[in-house]
């Protein structure tokens, strides 16, 4: 119930609204693209305007959770300040599986790169093409996008677990529909289309338990997140 709280999140719902319309495109592109290996390398212009809007709600969403915490930069913010979430939502742990996937790329784990303070390729990718368009079309692939949408399921897993915020049970939401691969490791996400394993890696430092029941009494039950800011 800490999900639901006023204070958990400023307008979850904004967040979630505008993932369900990409995820809508995304289910449209899949009937004229067959989300499989075979088509990783395809580029098209629906494909880079789709991850051009996916890589732009990723900012939005990493930019909410910075400045919930009151991270102290509070504009131009980049890839380097974005990065920093991962100290709290632990997000190059996660595993993202697109169900209707055909291929052994069906498992992706799109913050990875930053276990080693490597850059995102589906980002760079995103980047490039979005300032020269023209020379770095190609570079808008069907992975990179494939990359991209599975970042932001990431992103809103770790923020909301599998909560959609909608108005109906949750066993008719986006989150709770049933699932045939129960013995795969992951779990049904927000959206449709998507499972998601969620990370085993925490630090016992990191590891907590509370009392919502005692927590949910206080004017303000949530701490900010203090971000270390590294070289």
């Amino acid at each position: 119930m800490y999900l639901l709280h006023k204070k958990f999140a400023k307008d979850p719902q904004h967040y979630i609204r505008a993932f369900r319309i990409l995820e809508q495109d995304l289910n449209e592109l899949f009937n004229y693209v067959e989300p499989a290996d075979k088509n990783l390398h395809t580029y098209s212009h629906r494909i880079q305007q789709l991850l051009m809007r996916t890589c732009v709600e990723i900012e939005a969403n990493l930019t909410a959770i910075l400045t919930e915490n009151s991270y102290p930069k509070t504009s131009d913010l980049t890839m380097k300040d974005y990065r920093l979430v991962d100290q709290s939502h632990r997000l190059s742990s996660f595993d993202v599986r697109i169900t209707t996937w055909s291929g052994s790329q069906k498992i992706r784990t799109p913050y990875a790169a930053w276990k080693n303070n490597g850059s995102l390729s589906w980002y760079r990718a995103y980047n490039k093409s979005k300032h020269n368009r023209h020379e770095n079309f190609r570079l808008a692939t069907f992975e990179a996008l494939t990359d991209a949408i599975c970042g932001l399921i990431a992103l809103l897993s770790a923020q909301f677990y599998d909560e959609d915020y909608s108005t109906s049970d949750k066993s008719m939401g986006l989150g709770g529909g049933y699932s045939y691969d129960t013995d795969d490791g992951m779990q049904n996400s927000i959206g449709r289309l998507f499972r998601v394993k969620f990370p085993t890696d925490w630090p016992g430092d990191d590891r907590y338990d509370f009392d919502w029941g005692a927590l949910k009494q206080k004017e303000d039950p949530f701490n900010e997140f203090e971000y270390t800011v590294t070289s």
